[in-house]
């Protein structure tokens, strides 16, 4: 198994809407049924069947990125070893199943941007409807915030987990205040 990347978090500047979330085992898992049906008990998070929506089970959660492709999350340990062995036991569960299992924990980080002005502070650099009637809660997809490619679900009704590049920290953080300071001046 070839070294895992020493990761950093990136500097988020302290906000009240806009946290960045611990660091997170990510990994991508392209299957059909028989990989997802082998997957799931050791990864501990059902997948869903249902286009572009998530499920998560404690620490764990699967969202679904397209036809037979899951981006699987799932809380980082300070132990290197553990996200190598997690990897190890689903490659092992998935055998033979034809498949693809690749972790990209190393390439991307996550931000939270809640409360009551989050959907607005989104919809400036967003072209997604995210009115909850549209977009609910459980719902996930890959989408652009202004140029940055993120993932992006929604946990509670003013709440959504990002999933940003690292290379994109400052950009999409940067322009996230930005919108934001209609809303949170000063």
């Amino acid at each position: 198994m070839p070294d895992l990347a020493i990761r950093h978090q990136p500097q988020v500047p302290a906000a009240a809407w806009m946290k960045a979330l611990p660091p997170a085992v990510r990994l991508v898992l392209h299957g059909e049924v028989a990989a997802r049906r082998a997957a799931a008990p050791v990864w501990g998070a059902a997948f869903a069947e249902q286009a572009c929506r998530a499920v998560a089970h404690g620490s764990r959660a699967t969202l679904w990125m397209g036809p037979d492709e899951y981006l699987l999350l799932g809380s980082a340990s300070a132990d290197l070893e553990s996200q190598a062995a997690i990897t190890g036991a689903l490659e092992s569960a998935l055998g033979d199943i034809p498949h693809a299992l690749v972790d990209i924990s190393h390439r991307q980080f996550a931000l939270e941007v809640s409360g009551a002005h989050a959907v607005a502070i989104l919809s400036g650099a967003c072209p997604l409807d995210l009115d909850l009637g549209e977009f609910p809660i459980g719902m996930c997809t890959r989408t652009v915030l202004a140029k940055a490619d993120i993932v992006l679900w929604r946990i509670r009704d003013e709440a959504f987990h990002i999933e940003v590049w690292r290379s994109f920290g400052g950009y999409v953080t940067g322009l996230l205040r930005e919108i934001a300071v209609e809303f949170y001046p000063g």
